[in-house]
């Protein structure tokens, strides 16, 4: 009972992060189109731009997530023992994404000026940079009924940052930038070859980067493993006892 009393009330708070999430990308948003449709600057690509940022794609993917696993706990999930393998899968990777969000922002770029198209809203720079980062970090190891993943899971987790890093290296000599009007955007300087450093940083970071990336994705999947093999195993010893009493109990009436 104590159990489906803290299932529900931490879906219950997925799904408050999930639209608080929604909440702070949508108010940076308007506010990045404001400033550009003010300033006579290109909306489109303005828009564009701002859904390139891998903080703004990690945190809508959280979003859609965290309300899933909410709705899927007060649908279905109720009197389930593990949740759907979708799922498990879909909280893995934005768990990963979202702790790299997070460490990289406060890491790297907490201090630098990004080019979104308009001053960062403090609340919701916070809210996307650190508070969820760190839900996704807590959901890690008290979200109810996690399932354990194959080890491959690894490798569809990191996948996605893999084409995120080849669509921003592709695209970013073909956009002109709307604010500097430079013939080309990158949403972060470390990913900018036209920087002093040139291609041999751009490579560094992305090695780094990528690294950092496949090591947050083995943990959350070991976590994920053992979490979910200690519950397998409770679940086995609860139907086992249960046996054993229905068992008793037909010897008792016999």
């Amino acid at each position: 009972m104590r159990n489906r009393t803290w299932a529900g009330a931490w879906s219950a708070m997925r799904l408050v992060m999930a639209a608080l999430i929604i909440a702070a990308i949508v108010a940076q948003l308007s506010a990045s189109v404001g400033t550009a449709a003010e300033l006579g600057r290109d909306v489109a690509t303005t828009v564009a731009n701002f859904f390139s940022f891998f903080t703004i794609l990690s945190n809508s993917l959280a979003a859609v997530v965290l309300a899933w696993a909410g709705l899927w706990h007060f649908t279905r999930g109720r009197g389930a023992h593990v949740e759907p393998p979708a799922l498990a899968m879909a909280l893995a990777c934005v768990t990963t994404y979202m702790i790299i969000t997070g460490v990289v922002y406060n890491w790297l770029l907490r201090s630098i000026e990004l080019p979104q198209g308009s001053a960062p809203i403090p609340w919701s720079n916070e809210l996307l940079h650190l508070i969820g980062p760190l839900f996704l970090l807590v959901d890690l190891f008290v979200g109810p009924r996690r399932r354990a993943l194959p080890w491959r899971a690894v490798w569809g987790i990191i996948a996605f940052p893999i084409l995120w890093v080849l669509y921003t290296l592709l695209r970013g000599p073909l956009v002109t930038n709307p604010v500097s009007r430079d013939p080309f955007w990158y949403p972060y300087p470390f990913l900018n070859p036209n920087n002093p450093g040139g291609w041999t940083e751009v490579a560094f970071w992305i090695v780094v980067i990528s690294a950092a990336f496949l090591v947050v994705a083995t943990l959350v999947v070991w976590w994920g493993r053992r979490v979910g093999a200690e519950r397998e195993l409770d679940h086995r010893t609860g139907d086992h006892l249960e046996e054993e009493w229905d068992e008793a109990r037909e010897s008792a009436m016999e």
